[in-house]
């Protein structure tokens, strides 16, 4: 037997400096699995599809303007958007038109807001299983599903969702401490969302609305004092940045409001929004969507889904009152004040469009509200976590309520079916979206010509004419041309504005040799020749219909005596020269005028040059056979 103190009890006594290895939290673990499975489930489909519609532009205008502040500092459809626009100049740099690096930095910025977003809910949540219920919300929302898939969308979204969590986060933690440096970080947060996005905006009502619903004690009246009052610094940071923001922004920009064309046009919005996308959206809908061309699918809710998303979302909002009251009301007043500035804001800038019909449906703009409405599930299902020590006057309740106590098991059973049944919900209505976006126009036509210019035969040239409406719209003119579409290429086609021989792209992207489709010139009255065009005299050359005042093209079918230059005029517009060589040939021409007559005059009095072969339209393939 040893005695007390020997050696052989020393050993087996732990060292005072011995720290043992702390437990994995398995709260920290399952998020971890959860947001490496939905950021695995959202690069699966990202993968899947390619640059799209306005991506197109956007690059374009990256390659044409690169640094120049011009460009940087210019807006996109009223969008002010420098720091997107470097970061596409970047990305553009790395490889054209190759997709993986902006697929790449989608997926790395949705790892950014899903890792950002847990930490938040630990910051405002009590901790406990619960909070995997918000967290799945956010992460698997197919709604958001657009925002880490199209370029164009991700680039202001991702930073300004990433931003709002930094700035709520920085908030709390200022409630909490009063220590300045979180000020800093609100400010910093809101600045660099306001670079990617001017609807970053919305984060400071965010914030504000927050701390207003969430940490405020009183009624309506005495809440919205104690918020000014109380934390009135953080307002100063925020509306000093607004304010200079805007005044640089409103500067530069035009107006987008809109007035609606009707109350019932207004009507069908709100249905769409709070009827349909929002409801469906807290439910891991839409489960059916609308197949939309080239970009991302709408909402396509139908009758009964509409009358399941609304039963399960009242009877959820019902169940966390019952628990929570005050904290569960309060968070999903906070819900509705915010989604009503996001329906606010989509209503005065879409309706009385062209877009009004669907405005309500499109998921993009979605993606600020549903993150808001995720924390305000959270808040109503786990309460609010207390600052430490507690502050009374916080109107929060941390602890679990009566019947959670009572039958712990009971609700730890509904809270994991939940669970399982909304990441179910959402994969399912993932899958058609992947569908809709595998199926990518502009990819097939940019594979296509790469490939027919690649074995075409030296001095192929184009003249400049748009791309298909369903690889760029005819809304981004002029950056919808193919010599604005095809630039950012090293091995970029050539294009002219006259050319002997021509080619054109057809609507699939092969290359054609080139006709011209349209009006053509009166038969001419010398047999044998058409309309003889000599001794230095104009011919005037009557057309069979009337041709719009606009850009043409022209095809000129003859045959000379010798080497010589000629002028070719429609209508009133400016004389357009070319070459003539002897022997039977063709010019193509792109010329501006309009009228009913074409005048064509040759530079040599000895020569000898016929035609009755003209042709005044649109370039087309040319005909088979």
């Amino acid at each position: 037997m040893t005695k007390p103190g020997s050696t052989a009890e020393q050993g087996n006594t732990a060292s005072p400096n011995t720290t043992a290895a702390r437990p994995v939290d398995p709260i920290h673990l399952a998020a971890v699995v959860l947001i490496t499975a939905s950021v695995l489930w959202r690069a699966s489909i990202t993968t899947r599809g390619y640059l799209t519609s306005d991506d197109f532009p956007i690059i374009g205008q990256a390659d044409a303007g690169g640094l120049d502040p011009g460009h940087l500092f210019g807006l996109y459809n009223n969008h002010f958007m420098p720091a997107a626009r470097l970061l596409t100049w970047v990305t553009h740099r790395l490889t054209e038109y190759e997709y993986w690096p902006y697929a790449t930095l989608m997926v790395i910025g949705q790892v950014a807001v899903s890792v950002a977003f847990y930490r938040l809910l630990r910051l405002l949540l009590p901790a406990g299983w619960a909070l995997l219920v918000p967290l799945c919300l956010f992460v698997f929302n197919p709604l958001t599903l657009e925002d880490s898939a199209w370029w164009a969308v991700a680039i202001n979204l991702l930073p300004m969702q990433l931003a709002m969590i930094v700035a709520i986060g920085a908030q709390v933690r200022y409630i909490r401490t009063r220590r300045c440096r979180h000020l800093v970080t609100l400010g910093t947060s809101v600045v660099v969302a306001l670079l990617f996005f001017e609807k970053a905006l919305l984060v400071v009502a965010a914030v504000f609305l927050l701390t207003l619903c969430l940490y405020a004690p009183g009624g309506p009246l005495r809440a919205v004092v104690t918020t000014i009052r109380r934390w009135w610094p953080a307002w100063l940071v925020l509306g000093g940045i607004s304010v200079v923001y805007l005044a640089g922004y409103l500067s530069v920009s035009t107006s987008t409001l809109r007035a609606p064309i009707s109350a019932g046009e207004v009507g069908a919005f709100l249905q769409q929004f709070y009827g349909q996308s929002l409801p469906a959206g807290l439910v891991g809908g839409p489960w059916t969507w609308l197949d939309a061309s080239d970009g991302p699918a709408v909402v396509a809710l139908t009758r009964t889904a509409q009358w399941v998303s609304w039963a399960i979302v009242a009877a959820f909002i019902g169940c966390t009152v019952w628990l929570r009251r005050v904290v569960a009301v309060r968070a999903w007043i906070l819900l509705a004040l915010y989604s009503g500035l996001g329906a606010g804001l989509i209503g005065a800038t879409r309706l009385g469009s062209g877009f009004s019909g669907v405005a309500g449906l499109v998921p993009r703009y979605f993606g600020d509200v549903l993150l808001v409405a995720a924390l305000c599930a959270g808040v109503a299902l786990c309460g609010l976590r207390r600052a430490e020590p507690a502050d009374a006057t916080e109107p929060a309740d941390a602890t679990e309520p009566g019947p959670v106590r009572r039958h712990p098991q009971q609700f730890a059973t509904a809270l994991a079916a939940g669970l399982v049944v909304l990441i179910a919900s959402s994969v399912y209505s993932g899958v058609d979206f992947g569908t809709d976006w595998r199926s990518k126009a502009g990819r097939d036509y940019l594979n296509t010509a790469r490939a027919g210019l690649a074995t075409a035969e030296p001095g192929t040239v184009f003249m400049d004419q748009p791309v298909p409406d369903a690889v760029v719209p005819a809304l981004s003119n002029p950056w919808n041309l193919q010599s604005r579409f095809f630039a950012p290429l090293d091995d970029e086609p050539v294009f002219v504005t006259k050319a002997r021989k021509l080619w054109v792209f057809d609507s699939s992207g092969h290359v054609r040799p080139a006709w011209v489709k349209g009006v053509s010139a009166a038969p001419g009255p010398a047999p044998g020749c058409g309309y003889q065009v000599t001794g230095g005299r104009t011919a005037r050359i009557p057309l069979k219909a009337t041709v719009v005042n606009y850009w043409q093209a022209v095809r000129i079918g003859y045959i000379s005596d010798r080497d010589t230059t000629a002028t070719f005029r429609l209508g009133d517009g400016e004389a357009v020269p070319f070459d003539v060589h002897r022997g039977l040939n063709a010019m193509f021409l792109l010329v501006s005028g309009g009228g009913d007559e074409a005048q064509l005059a040759v530079s040599d009095p000895a020569a000898t040059f016929c035609t009755d072969e003209i042709k005044i339209g649109a370039l087309v393939p040319q005909p088979v056979g």
